[in-house]
């Protein structure tokens, strides 16, 4: 692109962001580089009118970067269960440890990449909205709104798409305004140029717009090939007692990392031999189904609870601890307990 292409397309973007954009989200009240980094991570993979309650019931509990370090890891995965993806929670509280050795907030984008779990995206979003900086930002909106824009074939993840989008973002972001051109690209892709249906009619870069013109907007970005998603069997253990369940905190790594779960166990485990089926349950990763069956077991709870490392949490007890989703559903279930969406 011209140079003169380049300003009026970083004008469009600020003047209508000005004008339509969205000026009223909680982390843009007091865009401090800890609000932005904790709203931006929650947002990934997760909408804004569910990140609200989350966002504003963190910072109540975790109001600075250092309250957010001094706190456990069982804490922050209290006040994140329900928003999914929980790496986001433990990349969050590992920035904030960081951070706080640090002693201040990084002001560079080099410095802002070296935080643990601050990738290319959030550091820039982070020198755009907290610093009103230069800080070239590409997500899902983003990468929607320049495929069309430009009319750029591919998935927009592949490699080679990917470099080109980072290249157009580096190039159109500008030295000023950096704020409003950030908030811009977002709103234009959450609100005007979405996945369907988008309102063309109200776009400020539809003169310019390569699919309109082209006639490809329905086309473009180009879908991902669909893959089959595989089912896997898992088995876990129910042992309840005077409103107490035991539960097991799972290993730092692999699916639902450090959070508490009810104990799992492989299909050969001699505990299923002469168990009883308590209850089934079906969740959806990213990449599999999970098809679990919940085991009542004839073992003495004592025994169980030694060999699984586990421990018991009353029923009122459960929101001090992160649970995935699913075993909180299921949970709540058998107690008659109403399950908090929120």
């Amino acid at each position: 692109m011209l140079q003169s292409e380049v300003k009026t397309f970083q004008n469009q973007v600020v003047s209508w962001q000005k004008t339509h954009g969205r000026h009223m989200l909680p982390w843009q009240l007091a865009a401090t580089p800890y609000a932005v980094l904790v709203s931006e991570l929650m947002l990934q993979q997760t909408q804004v009118a569910t990140v609200i309650p989350y966002f504003q019931r963190w910072m109540a509990s975790f109001p600075t970067i250092e309250a957010l370090a001094q706190a456990s890891t069982d804490e922050v995965m209290a006040h994140w269960q329900g928003l999914g993806y929980y790496a986001r929670a433990r990349n969050l509280h590992k920035a904030a440890v960081y951070i706080s050795e640090l002693g201040a907030f990084p002001k560079t984008l080099a410095a802002l990449l070296a935080v643990p779990g601050v990738g290319r995206y959030t550091a820039g979003a982070i020198m755009s909205f907290a610093y009103d900086s230069y800080g070239p930002i590409v997500d899902g909106n983003v990468r929607r709104l320049y495929a069309r824009y430009f009319a750029i074939d591919g998935v927009t993840s592949s490699s080679a798409v990917d470099k080109k989008l980072w290249a157009l973002a580096e190039a159109l972001t500008p030295t000023d305004n950096c704020r409003s051109f950030a908030q811009g690209l977002l709103d234009l892709g959450a609100t005007i140029c979405k996945p369907r249906q988008p309102l063309c009619e109200q776009c400020p870069l539809s003169g310019s717009c390569q699919a309109l013109l082209q006639n490809r907007v329905d086309e473009l970005p180009t879908a991902k090939p669909k893959k089959l998603v595989p089912v896997k069997p898992g088995h876990f253990l129910w042992l309840a007692q005077q409103d107490k369940i035991l539960l097991q905190k799972r290993p730092d790594k692999g699916i639902w990392a450090s959070l508490w779960s009810l104990p799992q166990v492989e299909a050969q485990s001699p505990w299923l031999e002469d168990a009883k089926l308590h209850g089934v349950f079906v969740h959806q990763f990213t990449h599999y189904k999970l098809d679990a069956s919940v085991w009542t077991v004839n073992t003495g709870a004592s025994q169980v609870q030694e060999e699984v490392a586990g421990s018991w949490y009353h029923k009122d007890e459960l929101n001090k601890v992160g649970l995935p989703a699913p075993i909180r559903s299921f949970i709540e279930q058998q107690f008659g307990l109403a399950t908090d969406k929120t």
